[in-house]
């Protein structure tokens, strides 16, 4: 039986789950998650846990905040003026916006806070500064 390495093609279950035992994704709900070892698909810290494993072995794999979406940063939240938005824009707290940017890049942010004068912007992955962990089971290696 092949054991995971670099290169290696593999479909992977996984329940993952923050430190409370919110569920963040399940592929119970979803498909299966098909990807090949070292090709960026998944953190460095994950494929380096996947390594070595075959086909039907389990395994709990936690990852720190670092390892994952990385830490919440401050400069990834923004106040923009109220009036940089179209007049008949509703926005509301929880809302996510695509942002353009200077230079031609834009981003995802969401609203997390709102009032006459301003909008507060957060850039941040909603799962950045958290610990994730990942209850997988490697269905299949080739």
């Amino acid at each position: 039986m092949a054991l995971a390495q670099i290169g290696s093609s593999v479909t992977l279950s996984y329940i993952g789950t923050l430190e409370d035992g919110t569920i963040f994704y399940s592929t119970e709900e979803h498909e299966p998650l098909a990807v090949t070892i070292g090709g960026g698909e998944l953190f460095p810290a994950l494929e380096s846990a996947i390594i070595g494993m075959r086909a039907g072995e389990t395994r709990n794999i936690v990852l720190a905040a670092e390892k994952a979406y990385g830490p919440r940063l401050q400069e990834n939240i923004i106040r923009v003026a109220r009036s940089a938005f179209p007049a008949e824009k509703e926005i509301i707290v929880g809302q996510k916006l695509s942002i353009d940017f200077s230079k031609g890049t834009s981003r995802i942010m969401v609203v997390t806070a709102l009032s006459e004068i301003d909008v507060t912007l957060d850039g941040n992955h909603l799962l950045a500064g958290m610990e994730l962990t990942f209850a997988l089971r490697v269905d299949q290696v080739a």
